[in-house]
């Protein structure tokens, strides 16, 4: 590059993308939670312009087909591979590990964009709480089995990167409930707090991941913003969102709380995260507005002994360590 872009809050993620598409060509990048009119979905378009290969993951075979059309239909010469992945499910989790795995191809990029909005009490198969194993769990376990993969993708000047889309609700919890963790009680159960932890337990194994690689990867957390998604919508979301007044009574975005992002201004961060070159000096940053705001992090969120707290429990979570 010969200039130094500048960001604000309502670039979007096509001119992050076009400012570091140096830095995006030759690279292979998964993305995981891309459906359509989500932020996930607007990341692989823009990096499918200039990226080597965009791998996207969901759950439902058809909503993914339905990603992948759209996207190609913009890039045509997009390279698109699909991955079912339910993040919920150790054995899908696995199972999508090992597909990636097998192709020879480096991996430069894992961005660890799903998640669970304000969801019901329930248990997974692998007895975890939903929202958690969403947004925590699986992707912890799903980075774990990729690190190698990522690690070869290491050159002298490139170090392979992680990204956590986590969000300001992380400081709107209480911080990790590390009793929540591994006691999983229905009637102490808070939508709105599961979802806050899940977003501190982002941001904290962001910080330990760059910590415990020693500079063999670096991680990166971010608030995308204020964003009117799919999430918004949910079944289970909306009372909720309205009794904080993010929404109207009539599900509408509450222009009185501040300015909305639209999703490409939204998916500009995670871009930004993802390729930023100047980023290499800070790893473990949390980001907003597509720059570095460590001041921004809830004081629950950014402890380095919590963080390594989180990481010993989410291992015995898994069954299993990350090593590298």
């Amino acid at each position: 590059m010969s200039t130094s872009p500048s960001f604000s809050y309502t670039t979007t993620a096509e001119e992050v993308a076009t400012a570091f598409s140096d830095e995006i060509k030759g690279k292979n990048v998964l993305i995981t939670g891309t459906s359509t009119n989500g932020l996930g979905f607007e990341t692989a378009r823009v990096l499918a312009k200039y990226a080597k290969l965009v791998v996207i993951t969901g759950y439902n075979e058809e909503r993914l087909k339905l990603s992948e059309d759209a996207i190609k239909k913009d890039v045509p010469n997009a390279n698109i591979h699909r991955l079912i992945l339910d993040l919920t499910s150790f054995a899908s989790i696995r199972k999508a590990a090992e597909i990636v795995n097998a192709n020879p191809e480096p991996l430069h990029v894992l961005i660890n964009n799903a998640a669970a909005g304000f969801a019901e009490f329930a248990l997974t198969e692998d007895g975890l709480e939903t929202q958690l194993a969403t947004d925590h769990v699986g992707p912890f376990l799903f980075t774990k089995l990729l690190t190698r993969k990522l690690l070869a993708a290491a050159t002298p000047t490139y170090t392979p990167r992680v990204v956590f889309v986590s969000s300001e609700a992380h400081g709107m919890g209480t911080g990790i409930d590390f009793d929540a963790l591994t006691n999983r009680d229905p009637e102490k159960y808070d939508k709105f707090n599961a979802y806050a932890q899940a977003k501190s337990a982002n941001i904290l194994t962001a910080i330990e991941l760059s910590k415990r690689s020693k500079g063999r990867i670096n991680a990166y957390s971010l608030h995308p913003g204020g964003i009117y998604t799919n999430i918004h919508e949910k079944e289970d979301s909306v009372p909720i969102l309205q009794a904080l007044g993010v929404l109207l009574p009539d599900g509408k975005p509450n222009t009185a709380l501040g300015q909305w992002k639209t999703i490409p201004q939204g998916a500009a961060t995670t871009v930004a995260a993802a390729f930023d070159p100047r980023l290499n000096d800070t790893p473990g940053a949390y980001l907003e507005n597509s720059v570095v705001a460590n001041d921004k992090v809830a004081a629950h969120s950014s402890d380095p002994a919590t963080a390594e707290k989180l990481w010993t429990v989410t291992e015995k979570l898994i069954g299993e360590s990350f090593a590298f």
